[in-house]
């Protein structure tokens, strides 16, 4: 699709979603390819073939028109731009810490019933089970952000929402704090939660911080690496 990597770049700037783009240059790619025999059929050499299809084709600006003009073809970062990133890649990272939460308490239930707490020295397999549990709560924040800038590479979005986003889940990220307990009573349940309270200003709040700014520099690097790769190959 070499003739059309101009019109692809307009459509997916100008918020066609990156699925309608496909079919539809698809569709003009065996467009072209009937009207470029035809002009062979007709005496033509291949390379005049090929620029009197692309003439009977239609212009760039027609073409893209042809898609930009019906909302219906437009993403859902045009569309709701506070869902794709806000709403949604907290939806992602809710699912991911409930997941790593269910891990810790079964765990804590399974290896270490008679403990008050899970956060305790321990060995065996309870390491590796234990150990998924906290790839999973410390990986989910730089794993949606890397989601983010994966959607916003596709739709060439401009970076705004994007970079709100990434912040967004870095805050949160760098300041989730995982407390367990149990129960005061005998053979009481173990309670496993999560909240987000700066505690000590001094020291929690200042080490939350610094974790949230360690997120967001391994998800933004390589939104930043993207839109200046992005502006080399397509400048504005």
């Amino acid at each position: 699709m070499k003739p059309f990597c101009e019109l692809r770049e307009r459509l997916l700037r100008a918020g066609v979603a990156p699925r309608h783009v496909r079919r539809y240059l698809a569709e003009l790619a065996d467009h072209l390819a009937d009207l470029t025999a035809e002009e062979e059929r007709a005496g033509r050499s291949r390379s005049d073939a090929d620029s009197a299809g692309l003439v009977r084709l239609g212009s760039m600006d027609d073409l893209a028109r042809a898609m930009t003009e019906q909302r219906r073809f437009q993403s859902m970062c045009v569309r709701a731009p506070w869902a794709v990133f806000g709403f949604a890649p907290l939806a992602v990272l809710a699912g991911a810490w409930f997941v790593a939460l269910a891990i810790l308490w079964s765990g804590w239930k399974h290896f270490l019933p008679g403990a008050d707490t899970p956060f305790v020295p321990i060995d065996g397999f309870a390491i590796v089970y234990f150990g998924v549990g906290r790839l999973v709560f410390f990986g989910a924040p730089v794993l949606v952000g890397w989601g983010i800038s994966l959607v916003a590479a596709r739709q060439r979005y401009r970076p705004v929402w994007p970079l709100a986003g990434l912040v967004l889940v870095a805050l949160i990220g760098g300041t989730a704090q995982v407390h367990a307990i149990r129960a005061a009573v005998a053979g009481g349940v173990g309670h496993v939660s999560l909240d987000f309270a700066p505690g000590s200003f001094a020291q929690s709040f200042s080490v939350r911080l610094l974790h949230a700014a360690v997120i967001l520099a391994f998800t933004v690097v390589p939104y930043l690496v993207w839109r200046l790769r992005e502006k080399r190959l397509f400048p504005a």
